[in-house]
């Protein structure tokens, strides 16, 4: 294999390569571990409409279980961040996926609300955790031409762990009394998935250079170098030395903290979008069986409704994705967010099954959509140093929305039925678009070392 030229550092050589079978293999990887998540997140919902019916629960101590869930994910991103700029991105990436996967398990054996609540907070914590870290990854090995697709495609793993969460309450909450209990048990496959993170996936090179491991960085440069024809890595190195250079975030270079003057603005913008992001979509999905199950449905035929609104985030993933390396993160993130708003809008006004299951895919389209574009802007707002704390930070506080978000639902209803409470989601996601337009474009730049 050619040598690369002596001007390049290891991350302009990460940069410059196309996709190859081991930026698959961390994609992959990688979203195993986030379609996990979701599946645990998606299976709370299905089990709060389950155990309401089983253990005559009210909606207050039903919003509990939600909530005290989300309380744990907003340490956990926060506390998460700083331990992977402190520790390794790879390191924590395993040690989340453990511990939320055996307290998942334990839950299973939950004798009552007050133990399940305690290892709901548990698996928060996990759960949390776990998210910032892996953007962060993808996104410091993605090559810079599509990092912002393969985030989104990252995130997209979410739409299929919460289509698998549907498809476990469909067929196995609603299955039985215990149905939720094997669900559950279901949730512990990331307990031995952590395995795999820990030996199989690479540690990020940034980290390691910062760090001082520079022989372990050259090694992964390498084997990443490897996965590509020399006659096609020398054409590349050819292309670039007679290309310009690529424009850098100059204002994020060298800074220490996401509240110095350079960085202060975009960390508030990041941060009112993970709040109100995070209040529509776990106030709207946490409780959308729930709701289907009061308005008379059955719990299977709620569940099933679930389940196909549920389809509908994939082809939302794909369009941003496509879009987000075309319009730019910004745009792409607040479109999708005005989307959201008008679908949260029609939601609460449907009457008829088919109006409830159309605006529902008209949300789940759209919603999950932006949290691609969020979750792909995020790591490229801050430099490496603290890259992972940035966006764990924003996380933690979104997390606060989501454990606000459940406890709400219930007076809301109460007060002035789903027009009020989706009309409050529309608010915020339309705040979210405004908040987003204020953030700095990022495409093409060069990730800070």
């Amino acid at each position: 294999m050619s040598s690369p030229a002596p001007r390049l550092t290891r991350n302009q050589r990460l940069d410059r390569l196309p996709v190859t079978g081991k930026h698959r293999r961390l994609l992959v990887g990688s979203g195993v571990g986030w379609a996990l998540d979701a599946m645990d997140v998606g299976l709370i919902s299905f089990i709060m409409a389950a155990l309401a019916v089983h253990w005559n629960l009210t909606s207050t101590e039903t919003s509990w279980i939600a909530s005290v869930g989300f309380l744990g994910m907003a340490l956990g991103a926060t506390f998460g961040g700083l331990l992977a700029d402190k520790f390794g991105r790879r390191q924590v990436f395993a040690v989340t996926l453990l511990v939320y996967g055996v307290a998942t398990g334990a839950s299973a054996l939950s004798t009552g609300l007050a133990v399940l609540i305690a290892l709901r907070f548990v698996v928060g914590l996990g759960l949390g955790a776990e998210l910032p870290v892996a953007s962060t990854l993808v996104s410091e090995f993605s090559p810079r031409k599509i990092r912002g697709r393969m985030v989104v495609l990252l995130e997209a793993w979410w739409a299929v762990g919460w289509v698998a969460a549907a498809v476990i309450g469909t067929f196995v909450v609603a299955g039985s009394d215990n149905g939720w209990r094997w669900a559950l048990l279901i949730g512990m496959v990331p307990a031995a998935y952590a395995l795999y993170v820990r030996w199989g996936m690479p540690e990020s090179v940034r980290f390691l250079e910062r760090k001082g491991r520079r022989e372990e960085a050259e090694d992964v440069v390498r084997s990443f170098e490897a996965d590509v024809p020399a006659e096609e890595l020398a054409r590349i190195d050819a292309e670039n030395a007679a290309s310009p250079g690529v424009a850098k975030d100059m204002a994020a270079a060298q800074e220490t903290s996401i509240w110095s003057p350079a960085l202060r603005g975009r960390t508030i913008a990041f941060w009112i979008v993970w709040f109100c992001v995070s209040l529509s979509y776990y106030g709207a999905f946490t409780w959308i069986p729930s709701l289907l199950v009061a308005d008379g449905f059955t719990m299977v035929r709620s569940f099933s409704f679930t389940l196909i609104i549920t389809v509908a985030q994939l082809p939302g993933y794909a369009v941003a994705a496509w879009l987000i390396e075309r319009w730019g993160r910004r745009l792409t993130l607040a479109v999708f967010l005005v989307g959201s708003a008008a679908s949260a809008g029609l939601f609460g006004l449907a009457s008829e099954e088919w109006m409830i299951l159309a605006a529902g895919c008209l949300l789940s389209f759209f919603n999950l959509g932006a949290w691609g574009a969020l979750y792909a802007i995020g790591p490229e707002l801050y430099p490496t140093n603290i890259r992972a704390t940035g966006t764990g930070a924003a996380a933690g506080f979104g997390r606060i929305a989501s454990i606000v978000a459940p406890l709400i639902v219930p007076p809301v209803m109460a007060f002035g039925g789903a027009a009020w409470l989706f009309g409050l989601f529309a608010l915020s996601f339309a705040i979210a678009a405004v908040a987003a337009f204020t953030l700095p474009e990022q495409r093409g730049k060069v990730l800070d070392a």
